[in-house]
């Protein structure tokens, strides 16, 4: 049992040190900075493809990152090849965030059909989603810091709604606290990516890294 710990520990800081390079963070802003453009875009496209015209845009950064990933992070620290602990484990996961996704997709289907009166009411519903969404990824990925984004995503929410009612920001305050949340997000990986690239040095190709194979 004890071994089994701290095979696990080993697994779990592994994973983490390879994805310490400020990338997830950028991937995370490009996703939040949908909430900050897409009120914009819902006007002259409808809510529909002013959500859909994303999708391209995200597998654009996602692609970026990936090249990044290849041409300047592997060179450091070399490649990985999990063992079926963490494959079993990020299957779990994927499986578990697809889910979530489709249960966000109904409320919010529910949500454009049957509309709650209250504009903090809805900022709530949708606080709780963010905050699951994150909670949960954070909890699969062994990530502690989407836990903070997921406050920060959560509170932004009725923050926004209150800049909307009380100062009369537009869309309910989104481009502003999303916009903000966004840049927090971005900052911070490309931080974590510049001293990533400046205490890292290029190593010779060495054959991938083990991932773990116990349970």
């Amino acid at each position: 049992m004890s071994d089994n710990k701290i095979l696990k520990s080993v697994d779990r800081k592994i994973f983490k040190t390879y994805f310490e390079d400020g990338l997830i963070d950028m991937f995370l802003a490009a996703f939040v900075l949908m909430f900050a453009l897409g009120p914009f875009l819902s006007r002259p496209l409808g809510d529909f493809w002013a959500s859909m015209i994303f999708l391209p845009f995200w597998g654009v950064v996602y692609l970026l990152l990936w090249v990044i990933r290849r041409r300047v992070v592997a060179p450091r620290i070399g490649s990985v090849k999990w063992g079926e602990m963490r494959k079993k484990k990020l299957r779990t996961g994927t499986i578990i965030l697809f889910v979530i996704n489709v249960i966000f997709l109904i409320l919010g289907l529910v949500s454009f059909f049957a509309p709650i009166a209250s504009g903090y009411a809805m900022s709530i519903r949708f606080s709780v989603m963010m905050l699951i969404l994150f909670t949960a990824a954070g909890y699969m990925l062994d990530f502690n810091f989407l836990y903070v984004y997921g406050i920060l995503a959560a509170l932004a929410m009725p923050v926004g709604e209150w800049l909307y009612q009380t100062v009369g920001f537009s869309h309910h305050g989104f481009p502003v606290v999303f916009g903000t949340l966004s840049a927090i997000m971005f900052a911070r990986g490309l931080y974590k990516f510049i001293t990533f690239v400046k205490e890292t040095p290029l190593q010779l190709e060495e054959p991938p890294i083990q991932g773990l194979n116990h349970d």
